[in-house]
């Protein structure tokens, strides 16, 4: 039964229906829409724009519907734009609440069509059910405020008094795209606190609504994620130390093994001998590089030449493999004080509160045990994200 939502908030409850609206009771047999909406959380719900890969309802709308389609989607961004010039927050507000009835009938019948469209000519991807829980997951990050506080930024620093000026202009979450690059890692939204890209000086303006922060950090994620890929196991400790031991006879110190070992990995021209004869890069690409395509382990399809299919593979099969354990934690986590906060490059960060700590080690463990294997976590805990203290071996 295809239907589409009047608002993305999961206290906005809304849905048009048969050229019908719908209120707080929804309907039985809701199976089709454009995209996801917070109480939709839970329903076995198809969304066409995880079948068209993230596109958007300009780019996969039928030719024959587009002058109609120009003229309501128009509409659709005045009414966005005056309430950002009279200061009305969508955020504070269902969006079908301050437009017209009719407006709405006509935008959903439309977006209907598209999405008949779009059922009609995409396939599924095999992934699909990863996708829904992930974007479940960060559509709840969406609208969860972050707690800042600037009284931890030094104001006698002219940069930290920028910093503190420009969150004025800045959402309190964190907005993250799951389309926003090829190889499926998260970016943010303009309008996002920026997450994926703030510098460590100004970590410590964000502190958790419970009592800490505990950050979950795969060791050496990609390298892990190579080994893996290549058939091996993975070493119990640090794989950088491993290195040094195993590869490079404890001639060098553990960063010098770390830029090393990049600078091999990422360079399809570089000839390290002993990095060659511990990982093997040729074997991957011949295994997820064919005809101009990755195929990740995951399955995802990236379209990539040879002398860039190692970097995609690497990077999208790893990003993937995080992703995958924060919505097994989240999951844990249901009825929980604690909650994930939000990913972060090869780590997760939780808000813990005390009432939860005892369940800090089965969380390590499951956070651990992927699909590539057992890889080792870094944990950091920490009263705001700028302080976290590395805690165990």
């Amino acid at each position: 039964m295809l239907f589409q939502t009047l608002d993305d908030k999961k206290d906005c409850i809304g849905l048009y229906l048969d050229d019908l609206v719908f209120g707080e009771r929804l309907p039985t047999g809701l199976s089709h829409t454009w995209s996801y909406s917070g109480f939709l959380k839970g329903r076995q719900i198809e969304y066409a724009n995880l079948y068209c890969g993230g596109k958007t309802l300009d780019e996969v709308c039928p030719e024959a519907l587009q002058p109609r389609w120009r003229d309501i989607s128009d509409k659709f961004k005045a009414f966005i734009k005056s309430f950002a010039t009279s200061r009305v927050s969508l955020d504070n507000n269902c969006f079908f609440d301050l437009v017209p009835r009719k407006f709405l009938m006509e935008f959903c019948h439309i977006k209907n069509q598209i999405c008949e469209h779009v059922f009609e000519n995409y396939k599924r991807p095999k992934n699909y059910d990863y996708l829904v829980s992930l974007v479940e997951i960060i559509e709840d990050m969406k609208y969860r405020r972050l707690n800042l506080n600037t009284k931890n930024l030094s104001m006698f620093k002219a940069g930290h008094r920028k910093f503190a000026q420009n969150l004025n202009k800045i959402e309190p979450s964190c907005k993250f795209n799951i389309y926003g690059t090829k190889t499926g890692r998260l970016t943010t939204s303009p309008k996002s606190f920026p997450i994926l890209t703030l510098k460590k000086e100004f970590r410590c303006v964000i502190e958790p609504h419970n009592d800490y922060f505990v950050e979950l950090d795969f060791n050496a994620a990609e390298l892990r994620t190579l080994l893996s890929l290549q058939g091996e196991r993975q070493p119990e400790g640090d794989l950088h130390e491993w290195n040094i031991k195993n590869i490079f006879q404890g001639s060098i110190t553990r960063d010098e093994a770390k830029k090393r070992i990049f600078a091999w990995l990422y360079n399809p021209e570089s000839d390290d001998r002993l990095c060659t004869l511990a990982y093997d890069r040729e074997s991957v690409v011949q295994k997820y590089f064919t005809q101009g395509q990755v195929t990740t382990f995951w399955n995802k399809v990236i379209p990539s030449e040879e002398r860039t299919a190692l970097n995609y593979i690497i990077q999208s099969t790893c990003a993937e493999n995080v992703l995958r354990q924060m919505i097994k934690v989240s999951n844990y986590l249901k009825g929980c004080k604690s909650y994930v906060a939000f990913p972060i490059h090869d780590s997760i960060v939780l808000d813990l509160s005390v009432e939860d700590k005892e369940k800090i080690p089965e969380i390590i463990d499951i956070f651990s045990d992927t699909a590539l294997g057992k890889f080792k976590v870094n944990v950091g805990v920490g009263q705001n994200f700028g302080n976290l203290q590395k805690v165990g071996g």
